[in-house]
């Protein structure tokens, strides 16, 4: 014998003349980090998502671009010098994917900027910062570059001589 369930149906209509229905929630920012050093991936990630973000790791370029695929980030945060593929091939290929997408690098290396002028001459230009960042910093310059209304950000160069 089948027994009767142990709960009632209310319908969605009467839950908000109860005061139950959900809050209007605003979404937050979507942000991939990608790095191909895991620690520095995940900790990025952590920081982010404990300041309100939606924040999504990869750590090489391939699965980054799988990611996008499925969820469209607002944000790449992501390294210039990985294996396989650079930040700033990723970069491009992000645009193209998802045009209003932000974009910022990072790096620990000062010959990033050679890949940033032949990035700059094919049209894009990236904002960079200098690994290793304070989170406090991170937070700021990320949610400026979620801010800035711009198709294209201007180039800040932050890197270690």
């Amino acid at each position: 014998m089948s027994e009767k369930p142990n709960f009632q149906v209310v319908p969605l209509a009467e839950l908000s003349s109860k005061g139950l229905a959900p809050e209007h929630v605003e979404p937050k920012p979507v942000v991939l980090v990608v790095d191909d050093e895991v620690v520095i991936a995940d900790t990025l990630t952590a920081i982010l998502a404990r300041s309100g973000f939606a924040a999504m790791t990869a750590y090489d370029g391939r699965t980054a671009l799988d990611i996008v695929q499925v969820i469209p980030p607002d944000l790449l945060l992501t390294d210039i010098v990985m294996p396989d593929m650079s930040g700033i091939d990723l970069a491009i290929a992000v645009t193209q994917a998802v045009p209003g997408c932000k974009i910022l690098l990072f790096s620990g290396q000062a010959g990033t900027m050679d890949m940033l002028a032949v990035a700059r001459d094919a049209g894009h230009d990236f904002s960079i910062i200098a690994k290793p960042i304070h989170p406090a910093e991170l937070l700021v310059k990320v949610s400026a570059s979620l801010q800035s209304q711009s198709a294209h950000t201007h180039l800040q160069c932050e890197i270690p001589a």
